[in-house]
């Protein structure tokens, strides 16, 4: 089973280059080195095309982290980076509006079943945030209920002066409210996920102080039958606004959304990442009344409705339609699944590939809840070794192929043989060549 350490020096070169110049090395939390294999894994690339990528060290890898859910059609898709580099000829950003943007207005209305008003943002974080002031605005009050993660903004990073209601620390385990104003404390409370009776408690209890109900709908397994159906006869038994946070959740499951697949309709939907297909965009789309307050509040910026956006929105959603994404995603997700769980029970490990198919994982039975960490480390060590990017969690693109669902099936009964005999000799320890892979915080959402 051993094989040689692909050359990341490059990579490792480059963050170290970061370190010294950003603050927290990336962007994004979940691209820095210490979410994958650190000094395995590769941390820069420097092109991608369908399923795969090739890192600044030239070694090529199956991608199904997929741009942490933002790629949906697959990378550098020729039908969205044509309709890109039209528009680039013709302007990326005017000093008048586009009527683009008016299309793809009536395109997400056509689409959501709650749309009946469309607000622009860049990116997921920032279109919680608008939902959060239109929501506020809208209700003329200002605590809002949430269960699972929103983004980095004050309005929802303000949880952390609170505790988890289950654990006792912070909400999001791992981040510290620094810079968040204080006075924001016990604006903006968690619920637990699937709990109604804690939910209706907090209602009663901020009875006339609730704006909204913000949640991701789901995450990685739906819902047990009738707790959507249940939180929405809450927000509308104690008169706040329902929010649906589909910016991880949206498109893949259903063109329309989580709510279109599960029939439960929010009063608002705040939706980003896989939209545009790797391009910034990001909107907030809800019921007239939920949003026609919006247009006297100052909710304003001169890139939300950037034409490169624009297109890139409007021509992946028509893509995802014709292209029958629903069926092909059911179709890409199950062979996975089952291909990953023969690799299972090839190897003898205990455990197996579940969840949703748009995004199906893999759960081993370990002796030990203490070795979960080093498992799963191992695990992404030993899959990158192998040329496939990945967590334990897969998430398919349109562009995934036969082809590498069987190479990845392969490597996964390659990669899970090295952690069953680390398993069988009590030494996981000696196979991991990395630093524990690190969760930046917790979701509170299954």
């Amino acid at each position: 089973m051993s094989r040689p350490t692909p050359n990341v020096t490059r990579s490792l070169e480059t963050y170290k280059r970061a370190g010294e110049l950003i603050p927290g090395w990336t962007q994004l939390i979940s691209r820095r080195a210490s979410q994958f294999a650190n000094g395995i894994s590769p941390t820069y690339a420097e092109r991608a095309k369908g399923s795969r990528f090739i890192d600044i060290d030239g070694n090529e890898y199956i991608d199904w982290v997929s741009a942490v859910g933002a790629i949906i059609l697959g990378h550098a898709d020729d039908v969205v980076d044509g309709a890109v580099k039209e528009q680039i000829d013709r302007g990326s950003l005017y000093s008048l509006n586009n009527p683009l943007e008016v299309e793809l207005a009536e395109e997400l209305i056509n689409t959501i079943p709650s749309a009946e008003m469309v607000r622009y943002t860049k990116g997921g974080g920032e279109a919680c945030a608008v939902a959060a002031r239109i929501a506020r605005g809208t209700t003329g009050r200002d605590t809002i209920l949430f269960s699972g993660y929103h983004g980095w903004h004050d309005w929802y990073q303000a949880a952390n002066y609170l505790a988890d209601p289950e654990s006792g620390e912070f909400p999001f385990a791992g981040i510290e409210p620094i810079g968040v104003p204080k006075v924001l404390a016990n604006t903006v409370i968690p619920f637990t996920y699937g709990n109604l009776e804690m939910l209706e408690n907090l209602l009663k209890a901020h009875q006339g102080e609730v704006a909204a109900i913000m949640m991701e709908p789901i995450r990685s397994e739906l819902p047990e039958p009738g707790y959507l159906e249940g939180v929405k006869a809450l927000a509308q038994q104690y008169d706040v606004l329902l929010i649906f946070d589909e910016v991880s959740c949206g498109w893949r499951l259903a063109i329309g959304g989580v709510q279109d697949y599960v029939g439960v309709t929010p009063d608002m939907t705040v939706v980003a990442k896989a939209m545009s297909n790797g391009y910034a965009m990001g909107a907030v789309v809800g019921s007239r009344e939920a949003m026609e307050p919006a247009s006297r509040m100052f909710i304003s910026s001169s890139y939300w409705s950037d034409n490169l956006g624009l297109v890139a929105a409007l021509t992946t959603i028509r893509e995802l339609k014709r292209r029958d994404s629903e069926t092909r995603f059911k179709e890409i997700g199950e062979k996975l699944r089952a291909a990953i769980n023969e690799a299972i029970a090839s190897v003898g490990i205990a455990g197996a590939c579940t969840g949703l198919h748009t995004g199906p994982s893999v759960t081993l039975e370990l002796p030990d809840a203490s070795l979960a960490d080093k498992v799963k480390t191992l695990f992404i060590q030993e899959m990158s070794r192998r040329g496939i990017h990945c967590y334990m969690g897969f998430r398919p693109t349109l562009a995934h192929t036969d082809e590498d669902i069987r190479l990845t099936a392969d490597v996964t009964a390659e990669a899970l043989a090295v952690i069953k005999s680390g398993l069988d000799a009590g030494d996981v320890d000696s196979l991991l060549e990395c630093d524990i892979k690190k969760e930046p915080f917790r979701r509170l959402v299954r």
